[in-house]
C-alpha cells in the first residue's frame, strides 16, 4: 500500500485531525495536510475538494477528512468520481469501509466520537486491505455512474 495520505478538516475537525497526525506518522505515512490550519470558522467543502483533487493525481494514496458530523465533508468528497469516502464512527465500520467498499477516504465525526475511538477507527482503516472477490463488482458499479 502507498503510504501517502492527504488530510482535510474544517474548524470543527481541526483538533481531532491534529491529534491523529502522530498515529499516521508512527504508521509510516507521508502526510500532506490540505487544511484548515486553525479552529477559525471555515467551509468544509474547500478541504474535501482539495483532498479529492490530490487523490485524482495520486490514486494509490488515502485521504482523511474530519468535520463536526463527518457528513458534509464526506458528501463533498464523494462528488468526485474517483473518491469513495466512508463516514465511520466505530472500528467495524472502518474495517468494512476498506475490506468491502475499497474506501480511499476515511471521514470522521469529531463531535460524536472521542479521541481514542477516532484513533482506533483510523488504525483499522489504514491496516485493512480490500478483499476484492465478490466485492469487486460492487465497487466497479460505484465507479461506473
Amino acid at each position: 500500500m502507498n503510504k501517502l495520505i492527504f488530510l482535510g478538516s474544517d474548524h470543527a475537525g481541526y483538533d481531532l485531525k491534529m491529534k491523529l497526525i502522530p498515529d499516521l506518522e508512527a504508521a509510516g505515512f507521508k502526510i500532506v495536510d490540505k487544511g484548515t490550519d486553525s479552529e477559525e470558522r471555515c467551509d468544509y467543502p474547500d478541504y474535501a475538494h482539495a483532498v479529492a483533487l490530490e487523490l485524482k493525481n495520486n490514486p494509490d494514496a488515502l485521504g482523511l477528512l474530519v468535520c463536526g458530523s463527518g457528513n458534509g465533508i464526506s458528501i463533498a468528497a464523494n462528488k468526485h468520481e474517483h473518491v469513495r469516502a466512508a463516514l465511520c464512527w466505530n472500528v467495524e465500520l472502518g474495517e468494512l469501509a476498506r475490506a468491502h467498499n475499497n474506501a480511499n477516504v476515511l471521514s470522521l465525526p469529531s463531535r460524536f466520537i472521542d479521541d481514542a475511538t477516532a484513533k482506533s477507527i483510523l488504525k483499522a482503516f489504514i491496516n485493512t486491505e480490500f478483499e476484492g472477490g465478490r466485492h469487486e463488482k460492487r465497487v466497479e458499479k460505484i465507479s461506473a455512474c
